[in-house]
Protein backbone atom coordinates (compact mmCIF):
# COMPACT_ATOMS: atom_id res chain seq x y z
CA UNK A 1 0.00 0.00 0.00
CA UNK A 2 1.20 3.53 -0.83
CA UNK A 3 2.90 5.24 1.79
CA UNK A 4 1.84 9.03 2.33
CA UNK A 5 4.98 11.14 4.10
CA UNK A 6 3.51 14.12 6.61
CA UNK A 7 7.24 15.74 6.46
CA UNK A 8 9.26 17.88 4.34
CA UNK A 9 9.52 16.49 1.01
CA UNK A 10 12.52 16.88 -0.86
CA UNK A 11 14.17 19.43 -3.34
CA UNK A 12 14.09 18.41 -6.85
CA UNK A 13 12.22 15.59 -6.59
CA UNK A 14 9.38 15.23 -8.27
CA UNK A 15 5.85 13.76 -6.10
CA UNK A 16 2.26 12.92 -7.60
CA UNK A 17 -0.31 14.89 -5.47
CA UNK A 18 -3.82 13.87 -4.71
CA UNK A 19 -6.38 15.81 -3.20
CA UNK A 20 -9.97 15.10 -2.76
CA UNK A 21 -13.04 17.03 -1.61
CA UNK A 22 -14.74 15.98 1.72
CA UNK A 23 -17.26 12.82 1.41
CA UNK A 24 -17.07 13.28 -2.33
CA UNK A 25 -18.57 16.15 -2.80
CA UNK A 26 -18.44 17.96 -5.81
CA UNK A 27 -16.04 20.77 -5.87
CA UNK A 28 -15.58 22.25 -9.54
CA UNK A 29 -19.34 22.49 -10.82
CA UNK A 30 -18.76 24.65 -13.93
CA UNK A 31 -16.37 26.78 -16.09
CA UNK A 32 -15.70 29.47 -13.73
CA UNK A 33 -14.93 27.08 -10.97
CA UNK A 34 -12.47 25.07 -12.77
CA UNK A 35 -11.12 28.47 -14.27
CA UNK A 36 -10.71 29.40 -10.85
CA UNK A 37 -8.81 26.63 -9.48
CA UNK A 38 -6.42 26.52 -13.07
CA UNK A 39 -5.92 30.37 -12.45
CA UNK A 40 -4.78 29.19 -8.89
CA UNK A 41 -2.57 26.36 -9.81
CA UNK A 42 -0.65 28.68 -11.94
CA UNK A 43 -0.22 31.72 -10.04
CA UNK A 44 0.23 30.31 -6.39
CA UNK A 45 3.39 28.61 -7.20
CA UNK A 46 4.91 31.85 -7.47
CA UNK A 47 6.51 33.14 -4.42
CA UNK A 48 6.59 36.55 -5.06
CA UNK A 49 2.76 36.34 -5.99
CA UNK A 50 1.37 39.20 -4.10
CA UNK A 51 -1.74 40.23 -5.60
CA UNK A 52 -5.21 39.57 -4.72
CA UNK A 53 -6.78 37.23 -7.35
CA UNK A 54 -9.82 39.86 -7.63
CA UNK A 55 -7.44 42.75 -8.50
CA UNK A 56 -5.36 40.26 -10.64
CA UNK A 57 -8.35 39.13 -12.91
CA UNK A 58 -9.50 42.82 -13.02
CA UNK A 59 -5.96 43.27 -15.07
CA UNK A 60 -6.21 42.95 -19.16
CA UNK A 61 -4.52 39.97 -20.80
CA UNK A 62 -1.61 41.62 -21.63
CA UNK A 63 -1.08 43.09 -17.44
CA UNK A 64 -1.89 39.46 -16.50
CA UNK A 65 1.11 38.04 -18.95
CA UNK A 66 3.81 40.74 -17.70
CA UNK A 67 3.08 39.69 -14.47
CA UNK A 68 3.48 36.13 -15.04
CA UNK A 69 6.63 36.66 -17.37
CA UNK A 70 8.54 38.45 -14.97
CA UNK A 71 7.91 36.26 -12.15
CA UNK A 72 9.39 33.43 -14.33
CA UNK A 73 12.12 35.71 -14.76
CA UNK A 74 12.57 35.89 -11.54
CA UNK A 75 12.86 31.81 -10.88
CA UNK A 76 11.74 32.29 -7.63
CA UNK A 77 9.16 29.83 -7.77
CA UNK A 78 8.39 27.08 -5.16
CA UNK A 79 6.91 23.98 -7.79
CA UNK A 80 7.27 23.38 -10.84
CA UNK A 81 4.23 21.70 -12.61
CA UNK A 82 4.75 18.50 -14.56
CA UNK A 83 1.29 17.35 -15.27
CA UNK A 84 -1.97 17.91 -13.95
CA UNK A 85 -5.87 16.95 -14.40
CA UNK A 86 -8.83 18.63 -12.42
CA UNK A 87 -12.23 16.26 -11.62
CA UNK A 88 -15.29 17.42 -10.71
CA UNK A 89 -13.97 15.58 -6.85
CA UNK A 90 -10.95 15.82 -6.43
CA UNK A 91 -7.53 16.77 -8.41
CA UNK A 92 -4.23 15.33 -9.44
CA UNK A 93 -0.74 17.22 -9.96
CA UNK A 94 2.43 15.92 -10.43
CA UNK A 95 4.85 19.05 -8.90
CA UNK A 96 8.50 19.54 -8.44
CA UNK A 97 9.87 20.72 -5.40
CA UNK A 98 12.44 23.36 -5.97
CA UNK A 99 12.11 25.48 -2.46
CA UNK A 100 12.28 23.80 0.96
CA UNK A 101 8.81 22.86 2.15
CA UNK A 102 7.60 24.58 -1.35
CA UNK A 103 4.84 21.80 -1.94
CA UNK A 104 3.33 22.03 1.70
CA UNK A 105 3.58 25.78 1.39
CA UNK A 106 1.92 25.44 -2.58
CA UNK A 107 -0.68 23.14 -1.36
CA UNK A 108 -1.73 25.21 1.45
CA UNK A 109 -2.45 28.24 -0.41
CA UNK A 110 -4.17 26.17 -3.45
CA UNK A 111 -6.53 24.69 -1.25
CA UNK A 112 -6.92 27.43 1.46
CA UNK A 113 -7.94 29.78 -1.30
CA UNK A 114 -9.94 28.05 -3.37
CA UNK A 115 -11.84 26.78 -0.47
CA UNK A 116 -12.77 30.36 0.57
CA UNK A 117 -13.68 30.92 -2.61
CA UNK A 118 -15.85 28.10 -2.97
CA UNK A 119 -17.63 28.57 0.29
CA UNK A 120 -18.17 32.06 -0.16
CA UNK A 121 -19.61 31.33 -3.45
CA UNK A 122 -21.90 28.38 -2.15
CA UNK A 123 -22.59 29.83 1.42
CA UNK A 124 -21.49 26.93 2.82
CA UNK A 125 -19.01 26.92 5.90
CA UNK A 126 -17.14 24.11 6.77
CA UNK A 127 -13.95 21.83 5.82
CA UNK A 128 -13.58 21.09 1.58
CA UNK A 129 -11.12 18.95 1.28
CA UNK A 130 -10.84 15.44 2.95
CA UNK A 131 -7.48 16.11 4.93
CA UNK A 132 -3.90 17.13 4.17
CA UNK A 133 -3.24 15.93 0.59
CA UNK A 134 -1.46 12.66 -0.08
CA UNK A 135 1.95 12.34 -1.72
CA UNK A 136 3.68 9.89 -3.37
CA UNK A 137 7.25 9.92 -4.88
CA UNK A 138 7.83 9.55 -8.68
CA UNK A 139 11.12 7.45 -8.56
CA UNK A 140 11.97 8.11 -12.38
CA UNK A 141 11.88 9.65 -15.68
CA UNK A 142 9.86 6.08 -16.82
CA UNK A 143 7.60 5.88 -13.60
CA UNK A 144 6.35 9.66 -14.52
CA UNK A 145 5.60 8.99 -18.55
CA UNK A 146 3.61 6.54 -17.64
CA UNK A 147 2.01 8.50 -14.54
CA UNK A 148 0.88 11.51 -16.90
CA UNK A 149 -0.92 9.07 -18.80
CA UNK A 150 -3.09 7.50 -16.16
CA UNK A 151 -3.29 11.23 -14.90
CA UNK A 152 -4.63 12.34 -18.99
CA UNK A 153 -6.65 9.32 -18.92
CA UNK A 154 -8.62 9.94 -15.70
CA UNK A 155 -11.54 11.81 -17.22
CA UNK A 156 -11.90 8.61 -19.88
CA UNK A 157 -11.86 6.63 -17.35
CA UNK A 158 -14.96 8.66 -15.02
CA UNK A 159 -16.44 8.53 -18.57
CA UNK A 160 -16.64 11.94 -18.76
CA UNK A 161 -15.41 12.19 -22.26
CA UNK A 162 -14.54 9.31 -24.78
CA UNK A 163 -11.14 10.86 -25.77
CA UNK A 164 -8.86 12.85 -23.30
CA UNK A 165 -8.51 15.57 -25.67
CA UNK A 166 -12.34 16.89 -24.84
CA UNK A 167 -11.62 17.55 -21.34
CA UNK A 168 -10.58 21.00 -20.94
CA UNK A 169 -9.46 20.85 -17.37
CA UNK A 170 -5.99 19.26 -17.85
CA UNK A 171 -2.68 19.69 -18.98
CA UNK A 172 -3.22 17.17 -21.96
CA UNK A 173 -3.48 19.64 -24.48
CA UNK A 174 -0.70 21.16 -23.83
CA UNK A 175 1.20 18.57 -24.10
CA UNK A 176 -0.15 17.33 -27.80
CA UNK A 177 -0.34 21.17 -28.73
CA UNK A 178 2.70 22.88 -27.30
CA UNK A 179 2.46 26.22 -26.87
CA UNK A 180 5.73 28.00 -28.04
CA UNK A 181 4.47 31.41 -25.84
CA UNK A 182 6.47 31.43 -22.71
CA UNK A 183 3.78 33.28 -21.02
CA UNK A 184 1.00 30.97 -21.35
CA UNK A 185 3.14 27.42 -20.24
CA UNK A 186 1.92 26.15 -16.67
CA UNK A 187 4.06 22.55 -17.51
CA UNK A 188 7.53 21.94 -17.21
CA UNK A 189 7.93 18.40 -18.83
CA UNK A 190 10.25 18.67 -22.17
CA UNK A 191 13.53 17.98 -20.17
CA UNK A 192 11.99 14.39 -18.88
CA UNK A 193 9.95 13.03 -21.19
CA UNK A 194 11.48 12.49 -24.38
CA UNK A 195 8.41 11.97 -26.77
CA UNK A 196 7.31 14.37 -29.28
CA UNK A 197 3.18 15.80 -29.23
CA UNK A 198 2.39 13.17 -32.07
CA UNK A 199 4.15 10.22 -29.93
CA UNK A 200 2.92 11.39 -26.82
CA UNK A 201 -0.66 11.62 -28.40
CA UNK A 202 -0.32 8.07 -29.99
CA UNK A 203 1.43 6.97 -26.42
CA UNK A 204 -1.71 8.10 -23.83
CA UNK A 205 -4.81 7.33 -26.94
CA UNK A 206 -3.84 4.05 -28.01
CA UNK A 207 -4.67 2.55 -24.75
CA UNK A 208 -4.14 -1.16 -25.52
CA UNK A 209 -1.09 -2.05 -23.48
CA UNK A 210 -2.67 0.52 -20.54
CA UNK A 211 -4.29 -1.57 -18.00
CA UNK A 212 -0.72 -3.78 -18.43
CA UNK A 213 1.38 -0.70 -17.97
CA UNK A 214 -0.36 0.42 -15.64
CA UNK A 215 0.71 -2.43 -12.92
CA UNK A 216 3.92 -0.87 -13.03
CA UNK A 217 2.69 2.50 -11.29
CA UNK A 218 0.21 0.97 -9.49
CA UNK A 219 2.04 2.45 -6.03
CA UNK A 220 1.73 5.75 -7.18
CA UNK A 221 -1.88 5.96 -7.50
CA UNK A 222 -2.83 7.39 -4.52
CA UNK A 223 -6.66 7.26 -5.28
CA UNK A 224 -6.88 3.50 -5.57
CA UNK A 225 -5.86 3.56 -1.62
CA UNK A 226 -8.63 6.69 -0.59
CA UNK A 227 -12.47 5.87 -0.46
Amino acid sequence: MAQYRKDSLANDEYYHIFSRSIAKYIVFNNDQEYSRILDLINILRFRNFNYHYSQYKRFDNDRQNMIIKKLKLENDILVDITAYCIMPTHFHLILKQNKNNGITKYMGKLLNSYSKYFNTNHKRIGPLWSGRFKNIKVQDDNQLLHLTRYIHLNPCSANLVNRPKYWNYSSYKEYINPDINFIKNICQYKNIINLDSKQYKKFVENRKDYYQKLSQIKHLLIDNYIG
